[in-house]
């Protein structure tokens, strides 16, 4: 048998029995720690953690049910009013001046200095940024040129929903983008009582650039002046006139009236507004550039330059204006058709014609007559396609209207199949008649090519910059025979010549007169005066327009031109000389 079997006594190996070799290990680093015996973290340890958890836990519970649950209403108002609010720093708009220097759109501080004031929640905080207003010069003529601006605009909770000074019109919007600048911001924080704390520019406003226009304005006034008093006393509803050097394109002056009050459009007039919606000699079109008119015998010089291209006439040929041309009716002898002249001439060759505004001659060399073949209603419009008629100039003005040649194809649109092309229509169309329509910029353009030897240049309204231009097809040679007559219309001992009442000593100007008649039974009348100085080196180019007189109104553009020219010759001395 075995002995009685004794009782297994079991011992746990201490840790260091286990690792009693450890020392014996290569490389053992006790400085990292190496061969340490880690113990358990105790019971008592982790009820402690457990327990500063859980009385944080009751701490934030506790303050969470304050907040939201016993005072959340309160609180929630506290937080609404006590914040931090975005104020616009409203840009200064640039500065617009004329060639000389002189402001014709400045900004101004309001009279009492008041400040803008910015809505919050439920309070309004007034910032340190006066609102600019823009202000314009005094002088009359500008509204359609300068135009106006709209100002920032604020919601009925005070909520700023436009921000910027906005161009609108003219040259406010043409050069906006160099004029409006850009907003700055600042951070205003108010207390919970709406009580300024503080206030943080965090963008500066950006003042918009100055701009310098082509215009003099003392000439553009005084033109303005003369002009709008000389169509008033003799019964003609409106016009307008442009003067632009005839190599740059630059406009010296450019008007138009009635004109409207542009200071009270940017301030919101609603009076002024209404005022001039309703009036019936619509003020607020520009005329210089949006107004279409029949031209009359302004456009003979381009029919007398096509026919020099052509070679259909030679300049020196005479053709006799008996005051009228008749037409043989090949249907009935006694009955033929009649055009007539505004006065019986004689012999006239073209330079004479063009001076003595012959309809006869032009009658010939546009439509043809007898032996002499004429233009044409397809050269017609070609020719005055090529000295811009028909198309818009290229001003950068809002609303420039483009004209009509009259065409076969056009008659066909407007009055239908049933009334062709005719001779005669091809005969009232060569002296400006019949459904031609232009606007003064078209007119004053291709003067100023008549005058600077051919070149159609694009009208500009700010000083520098690029010139463009392009030919009109013709050479210097012919148009010098077209200058000559138009000078001869002015400066000749010709009793019928058109334009003498420019005829000014010391001062050499080239002209050509229209007119126009108008209305149902031809009871109104528009007339024309276009031309350009010095005559023997030009420098501007003028077109001038005068809206529906009383037919037979004696006074038109021309003589309501020569107190202007009188003036400028007297205190502009050195827009008169050739240099």
């Amino acid at each position: 048998m075995w002995p009685l079997q004794r009782r297994i006594q079991v011992q746990e190996i201490d840790p260091d029995e286990i690792f009693l070799d450890s020392s014996n290990l290569p490389r053992l680093d006790e400085a990292q720690f190496e061969g340490r015996v880690e113990f358990p973290v105790t019971h008592m340890a982790l009820m402690g953690v457990g327990l500063v958890f859980g009385l944080g836990a009751i701490v934030f519970l506790g303050r969470a049910f304050d907040l939201q649950i016993l005072n959340g209403s309160e609180y929630a108002d506290i937080s609404r009013d006590n914040r931090l609010e975005r104020s616009i720093i409203f840009a200064e708009r640039g500065i617009m001046h004329d060639r000389r220097g002189v402001p014709v759109a400045w900004n101004e501080a309001p009279v009492d200095d008041s400040h803008i004031t910015v809505a919050t929640t439920s309070a309004y905080v007034a910032t340190t940024t006066p609102f600019a207003f823009r202000t314009y010069i005094a002088s009359p003529g500008f509204s359609h040129l300068v135009g106006f601006v709209r100002y920032p605009k604020q919601d009925t909770s005070g909520a700023w929903w436009r921000e910027d000074h906005v161009g609108v019109s003219g040259l406010e919007l043409l050069l906006d983008g160099e004029l409006h600048g850009q907003n700055g911001s600042q951070m205003i924080e108010t207390d919970a009582r709406g009580n300024l704390q503080r206030e943080h520019i965090v963008i500066p406003a950006r003042k918009g650039q100055d701009v310098t226009i082509s215009i003099d304005a003392d000439v553009q006034a005084k033109l303005y002046e003369l002009l709008s008093a000389h169509a008033a006393n003799n019964n003609f509803q409106g016009g307008a006139s442009v003067i632009m050097d005839v190599k740059t394109g630059e406009l010296l002056a450019l008007t138009s009236f009635p004109e409207y009050d542009h200071a009270a459009f940017s301030a919101g007039d609603t009076d002024a507004i209404r005022r001039a919606n309703l009036d019936k000699r619509v003020p607020l079109l520009n005329r210089a550039v949006a107004g279409l008119y029949t031209p009359g015998s302004i456009v003979k010089p381009i029919l007398a330059a096509g026919a020099l291209q052509e070679k259909l006439i030679d300049p020196e040929k005479e053709i006799l204006s008996t005051g009228q041309l008749v037409v043989p009716n090949p249907y009935d002898a006694s009955d033929p058709t009649i055009y007539r002249d505004w006065k019986a001439h004689g012999y006239v060759d073209m330079r004479r014609a063009i001076a003595v505004s012959s309809d006869v001659y032009f009658y010939t060399i546009g439509g043809g007559f007898g032996d002499q073949k004429g233009l044409g209603i397809a050269l017609i419009d070609t020719y005055a396609r090529a000295f811009g008629l028909g198309a818009a100039t290229g001003i950068p003005l809002i609303g420039e209207a483009a004209g009509v040649i009259p065409t076969p194809e056009w008659k066909k649109e407007i009055f239908g199949e049933h009334d062709p092309w005719r001779l005669g229509d091809t005969y009232i169309t060569a002296i400006g008649q019949f459904g031609f329509q232009i606007t003064p910029i078209q007119a004053v353009r291709y003067t100023a090519a008549i005058a600077n030897g051919g070149n159609l240049v694009t009208p500009k309204v700010v000083m520098g910059g690029k010139v463009e231009s392009s030919s009109v097809g013709i050479s210097d040679d012919k148009l010098g025979i077209i200058r000559e007559g138009m000078r001869a219309a002015v400066s000749s001992d010709a009793e019928s010549r058109t334009a003498r009442a420019l005829d000014m000593p010391g001062f050499a100007i080239s002209g050509k007169t229209g007119t126009a008649e108008v209305g149902e039974r031809n009871q109104f009348m528009n007339s024309w005066s276009i031309g350009y100085w010095p005559s023997d080196n030009p420098r501007f180019a003028f077109a001038t327009v005068l809206e529906r007189a009383p037919a037979g109104t004696l006074s038109g553009a021309a003589p309501g031109m020569r107190p202007f020219f009188e003036w400028l010759a007297a205190n502009k001395p050195e827009y008169v000389s050739a240099n």
